[in-house]
């Protein structure tokens, strides 16, 4: 579930998003204050991994009341998608403005051990395929490597008068989800961060959603 892999990511020193998980509307209410406004709702589900093909996402929610007609508004979606889902919640996160989306990913190749890929979010990694990959755990030299090896690097660098990303930010990330990776070769089968806003340079960056699916 994303607030459990978020709890992970944390203690490996990758920033997240605040993300909790309300079971009914009057926790989800308790959190997003807790959180602070605006804030973003998600269905919480083993059985919708496409939450927004289920129209059961909500961001940039501003009040109580907002909050409360978006988690009856998720709910119902998300039956009405799939009447038989199991359903733990609704996470609250931190809404968190829109950087340049990055893409960390990792699984457990059968014969070299646990992978890191990266690359550009939305059409490049979907349409494109335009990634990378390294054995972890890396080096400075791999973070950086990967980076630049994408045809899309230069999204990050500051393209058409765009402000240069956080690339040490970003560099870091990498460094961390190839750590988590080696620490758990046999457990981890496959990884995905995804959306990581990574902001201008000095500013950091973010991961908004994660996954991670263990072995067995």
């Amino acid at each position: 579930m994303e607030h459990e892999a978020k709890g992970v990511l944390e203690v490996y020193g990758i920033p997240v998003n605040s993300t909790l998980l309300a079971r009914n509307k009057q926790e989800a209410l308790e959190f997003a204050r807790k959180i602070g406004y605006p804030v973003n709702l998600k269905i919480c589900s083993p059985d919708i991994l496409h939450k927004s093909d289920a129209r059961a996402v909500k961001v940039g929610l501003s009040s109580d009341s907002e909050v409360e007609r978006a988690f009856e508004e998720v709910m119902v979606n998300a039956k009405a998608y799939r009447p038989n889902a199991r359903i733990l919640g609704v996470t609250v996160s931190q809404y968190v403005p829109q950087g340049t989306e990055v893409i960390i990913g990792g699984m457990k190749d059968p014969t070299f051990g646990p992978v890191v890929m990266f690359g550009l979010g939305g059409i490049w990694v979907e349409v494109l395929k335009d990634v990378s990959f390294r054995l972890a755990p890396l080096e400075r030299v791999d973070a950086e490597e990967m980076i630049e090896e994408i045809k899309g690097s230069s999204v990050l660098k500051g393209l058409r008068g765009k402000p240069k990303s956080d690339l040490n930010a970003l560099i870091e990330m990498l460094l961390r989800a190839g750590k988590l990776l080696s620490d758990f070769p046999e457990e981890i089968e496959e990884m995905d961060i995804n959306p990581i806003f990574v902001f201008e340079e000095g500013k950091g960056a973010k991961a908004v959603d994660a996954r991670i699916i263990l072995s067995g």
